[in-house]
């Protein structure tokens, strides 16, 4: 599979979209003012502990204080013991190093870990442990015994620190692996140095911007590309490059088109798509994604698919073309959390269990950790994708201020219907002399024809005139009842 990664950059966003094959499966977008906070460090102030919640909410300097629960201390985390308790641990004002885990959402603040870890090209670092892990990605376990015992042999003989050797790290050369070692080893030296001579609630350490970060994270043997249309973004990337990542060096292109670069790779439209509600399948059929702040529900539907054999053929065949959309669509919104799939019933059960596995092979490309929990005794298909940021509706979209966020408007018919109830209303508590109805134009004009013979009935009623207003500036749901 060829791998295309396209970087647009301007001064108050940076913009990356992940292309195999030609079309995009991942979108990312940093925008400077919110900068994502994962992989921070801080020396964070506990400003509370609940031991109730086995919790503490540590200000860290940001508008929210964060969130620690005891699973997420170093010391819980690495000797389980039921009789440990948080505030056994820590107390109000204490200063304690901490990383941000998960970046706030919504209403919640980010949450944190006194677990210390640090990202490099190859390796992770965690500086508090001793032993060496692999990543799960690498299956093979003559290859992670002998990854491990490569990284055992370059270490320093007084390393005291232990290491995760990440997926790239099968085709690293020593030299490279000991760059990453040095290179780790000196960023958690200076975030030590740091924390001694800062006050309380200070940044000790922040990721790399996300133009690096992909360098760092995103490239791999299949990516034949890495196109970004900044000049000054492209020579940083080259330095960083040039440091820690050689072999990517001369994949890495300044885009210097005349049409934006997004715009050739017809990138805009996909993130367009991305933001609707229903994603069209190949052949016919659909899906609606829906997605609230508990859980994102996805319904898939034949649609105008008509099956060549049967019906079961039909249903089949398109839930098999909707594992894949799904998958696409999961990263390309990065939606998180709890997820459920409501496919087309199948009655024959090898066709759930085929469905099932080609949904969870399709999610073995996530980067982002997804978990199949499969089919419920409702028939939906359960998974869970690890949230740790917002996804791309949240950064691109807000409320409509118009439905409150429900997606859907009242009729002008159901307005109508309500004014006529509140002048009724306000008629039995004042004696006024007339009534004046402020509405947007559709539900003023229902008023003049199909419910024009409502409003002479309630006016007959009350004894008074009723007098009608556009207000065009008035959306369909707002309305003023107006005493003379």
């Amino acid at each position: 599979m060829n791998q295309d990664i396209l970087i647009n950059v301007t001064p108050q966003e940076t913009r990356v979209a992940v292309m195999e094959d030609g079309v995009v499966q991942e979108l990312h977008i940093e925008r400077e003012a919110q900068r994502g906070l994962v992989g921070n460090i801080y020396l964070g102030q506990v400003r509370r502990v609940l031991p109730g919640m086995q919790s503490a909410f540590i200000e860290i300097g940001l508008e929210r204080a964060a969130f620690l629960h005891i699973a997420d201390l170093f010391e819980q985390r690495h000797h389980p013991n039921p009789d440990l308790r948080i505030e056994k641990l820590l107390h109000e004002g204490q200063t304690v190093v901490v990383q941000v885990i998960k970046d706030p959402i919504g209403t919640k603040g980010a949450r944190l870990s006194t677990q210390i870890s640090l990202a490099g090209r190859f390796l992770v670092l965690l500086p508090q442990e001793h032993h060496i892990g692999i990543s799960q990605r690498i299956g093979n376990d003559s290859e992670r015994e002998a990854l491990k015992e490569r990284l055992t042999r370059l270490l320093p003989a007084d390393n005291q620190h232990g290491y995760i050797l990440r997926t790239s790290a099968e085709t690293a050369q020593d030299d490279e692996l000991r760059a990453d070692i040095d290179y780790l080893q000196k960023i958690w030296r200076s975030i030590q140095d740091a924390a001694k001579r800062e006050p309380a609630q200070s940044l000790l350490f922040q990721d790399l911007s996300m133009p690096l970060r992909v360098l760092r994270d995103f490239v791999n043997p299949e990516t034949k590309r890495i196109l970004v249309d900044s000049r000054e973004t492209f020579q940083k990337m080259q330095h960083f490059a040039e440091q820690y990542v050689a072999g990517v060096l001369e994949r890495v292109v300044y885009y210097t088109g005349e049409r934006p670069l997004f715009e050739t790779h017809a990138v805009e439209g996909e993130i367009e798509k991305a933001l609707s509600r229903r994603v069209n399948l190949k052949f016919g059929g659909y899906l609606i994604i829906d997605q609230t702040e508990a859980m994102t529900t996805i319904d898939v539907n034949t649609g105008g698919f008509v099956g060549t054999r049967n019906f079961d053929d039909t249903i089949f065949k398109t839930n098999l073309e909707a594992t894949q959309a799904i998958a696409r669509q999961l990263r390309l919104r990065n939606l998180g959390g709890m997820i459920l799939i409501d496919f087309i019933d199948m009655d024959n059960p090898e066709h759930r269990q085929t469905v099932l596995q080609e949904l969870s092979k399709a999610m073995a490309r996530d980067r982002t950790r997804v978990t199949v929990n499969g089919f419920t005794n409702l028939g939906l298909v359960e998974l869970t994708r690890k949230r740790t940021r917002e996804s791309l509706a949240h950064i691109l979209c807000e409320p409509c201020p118009t439905c409150q966020g429900r997606g859907e408007i009242k009729t002008a018919q159901t307005m109508c219907y309500e004014i006529l109830r509140e002048i009724l209303r306000e008629a039995r508590q004042f004696n006024a002399r007339e009534y004046r109805i402020l509405a947007s134009q559709g539900v003023i004009d229902l008023f003049l024809d199909e419910e024009s013979q409502s409003l002479a009935q309630l006016a007959d009623f009350i004894g008074k005139p009723i007098r009608l207003q556009v207000e065009s500036q008035y959306n369909q749901e707002q309305y003023d009842v107006v005493l003379a």
